[in-house]
């Protein structure tokens, strides 16, 4: 039975059989009705009809008809694709191998020719579908293939950087060291200095534009000879030939790449290096080891990169352990204040600290900041240790205005992480405000390093401090990265000279002139100085012959735990009551009067 458009269908192959004569139409339909569904078109354009308005798995196509006949309709089937999703046998009146040839040449996939034989012409439509069937599921299976290649692709690979992502890469890199046995390989561990800070002053497609230049340079940097992934963030690995890696050409080839961008920030990788001897240990560890040695030297302005050696495994075993306790540390009070006072050489007495602080770990004993702190500010904790200080000063400052009377200023350290908080200046109103001081109490140190990082906004930070009272002093001037243009530029009101001064002073005629020389000036900026690191009496004396009158250094105090500077205070204190009720006036004697 032939179906016309329209008609309901059921779930058998669909056959098309187009033919401008109605009894050709009607005997091809006999022969396929028990096993198609058979739709009927009377010319090209009623078969485009039909074709448009549903599925059809096959067409019997009479090439010789009135109108638009079987060749154009060819013609436009393979313009429009469909000659590649629907199989086209064609017929015709009798043999005619030059309209077969064309027939075949415009996609037909095979043909017939009256007399019409059943047996024959079902075996060639079902050939033809069979091989068209074939044709599917091999483009069906290329399609699959392709799609596996992709996720394969993708599930390897950062979506940001095109790189390979943390596991691919160390699959890829144990197998590159592997296949080239005698080729000797580095791990090279990059990291960038304070990317959180760059995601905080710009947008988020800041940061992402740097991290895929990176990305760029280093894929084009390693090339064929090795591999490069973005692990975490702005963390990123490369497995490269020794022969390869000359690092400091390496990290000024990404410095000029990142600086080509533009980016109104300076921008620093540092980079940690294990040379491979064993390429089939796990590569994970290869990375962790160069990653040690990256954390040794990463926020420096002196090393860029440094290599591993096996005393960085204590280090690391040691700073697990502080990062592991860090917390209940903070948490119990473990880290305790200290104080270490300023002596004024004119006036011969303390006229201020500066707060420091230790850690009293009940199982290691007390740990100096110079073991925790560069730790501290590497991974964040600084911050609350800093804020934890800052309260227990403006305790001591409280206990000092309810004890004496009076406050003797304590100043307190401010780790250049917190000045990209920005409730930092509003935390320290409230914090003086809450224990009634005044801001001036409580004095705050920055460091040049903290300068140096973002000197535009250090001093935009530094400015609304001291107009808000605070009296800011940069510590360790001198210590490296000082410059003139730096005292013309920050507005700080005191000078603390690195103590590597007052320890060179006694036997070095250059330091002399240089401290001669600072504190001229300062007298000429109107800023005070304090001298770090006095320790002998020679020390003291020529110091003081330079014109340095404020002192800190173990020769007149070693840092001492807030109670005992406390007493310390109460002791200079009752010195002064003492001394003032010991200098009464004398009363004028009346004269006598002559006698006449």
């Amino acid at each position: 039975m032939l179906r016309e458009e329209g008609d309901i269908v059921d779930e058998k192959p669909v056959m098309l059989i187009v033919d401008n004569v109605e009894i050709n139409r009607t005997a091809l339909g006999r022969f396929f009705e028990d096993d198609y569904t058979i739709l009927a078109a009377g010319s090209g354009q009623e078969a485009l009809s039909v074709l448009s308005s549903g599925t059809v798995n096959v067409i019997l196509l009479a090439l010789e008809m009135p109108g638009m006949d079987g060749f154009e309709f060819l013609s436009l089937m393979q313009r429009t694709g469909k000659s590649s999703e629907v199989p086209v046998v064609a017929t015709l009146e009798h043999i005619d191998h030059e309209s077969e040839a064309k027939a075949m040449e415009m996609g037909a996939a095979d043909f017939i020719t009256k007399p019409y034989h059943p047996t024959v012409v079902r075996s060639r439509v079902r050939n033809v579908l069979g091989r068209h069937e074939n044709e599917w599921r091999k483009l069906l299976q290329m399609a699959q293939d392709q799609e596996i290649v992709e996720m394969k692709r993708y599930m390897d690979t950062d979506t940001l950087t095109g790189l390979y992502n943390r596991e691919s890469f160390y699959r890829k890199a144990a197998e590159v060291m592997k296949s080239n046995n005698g080729t000797l390989y580095d791990i090279v561990y990059l990291d960038i200095s304070c990317f959180k800070v760059i995601n905080s002053l710009f947008h988020m497609e800041t940061g992402d534009v740097i991290l895929k230049a990176a990305g760029f340079y280093l894929s084009a940097a390693v090339g064929e000879s090795g591999v490069c992934a973005r692990l975490e963030a702005d963390h990123f690995a490369v497995c490269i030939p020794d022969s390869r890696l000359h690092i400091e050409e390496f990290l000024q080839g990404l410095d000029a790449n990142i600086k080509s961008l533009g980016i109104n920030h300076n921008v620093r990788f540092f980079a940690g290096i294990y040379p491979v001897q064993d390429p089939f240990l796990p590569v994970d560890r290869m990375c962790d080891w160069a990653h040690m040695a990256l954390n040794k030297i990463k926020g420096s302005y002196v090393k860029r990169y440094a290599y591993y050696d096996d005393s960085m495994w204590e280090v690391m075993l040691r700073e697990q352990t502080l990062v592991r306790d860090m917390e209940i540390g903070l948490h119990e009070k473990q880290f305790r204040i200290y104080m270490q006072a300023v002596y004024n050489m004119e006036q011969k007495k303390i006229v201020g600290a500066e707060a420091l602080v230790r850690w009293i770990h009940p199982v290691i004993g007390t740990i100096l900041p110079s073991y925790f702190i560069p730790l501290f500010e590497r991974n964040g904790f600084i911050m609350r240790v800093d804020r934890y200080v800052w309260e227990g000063v403006c305790q001591l400052l409280k206990e000092q205005k309810d004890k004496l009377g009076k406050v003797i200023p304590i100043s307190v350290n401010v780790s250049r992480l917190n000045f990209y908080n920005l409730d930092l200046l509003q935390f320290l109103l409230d914090l003086v405000e809450k224990y009634e001081l005044e801001p001036w109490m409580l004095k705050l140190e920055i460091t040049e390093t903290a300068y140096m990082d973002e000197p535009e906004k250090i001093i935009s930070v530094i400015k609304e401090f001291r107009t808000q009272g605070f009296v800011i002093l940069m510590d360790d001037f001198g210590s490296g990265h000082s410059s003139l243009s730096m005292l013309k530029n920050l507005p700080v009101d005191v000078l603390k000279l690195d103590m590597s001064f007052a320890h060179e002073v006694s036997h070095s005629r250059r330091v002399n002139a240089i401290l001669k020389f600072i504190m001229s000036l300062s007298r000429e900026l109107d800023m005070q100085v304090i001298v770090e690191g006095v320790e002998t009496k020679k020390q003291l004396d020529i110091v003081s012959e330079l014109g340095c009158q404020d002192i800190q250094g173990y020769y007149f105090s070693r840092p001492l735990p807030a109670d005992e500077f406390m007493k310390l205070l109460e002791e200079q204190e009752q010195e002064e009551q003492r001394a003032m009720e010991n200098e009464e006036p004398q009363e004028k004697k009346p004269r006598r009067k002559r006698m006449k």
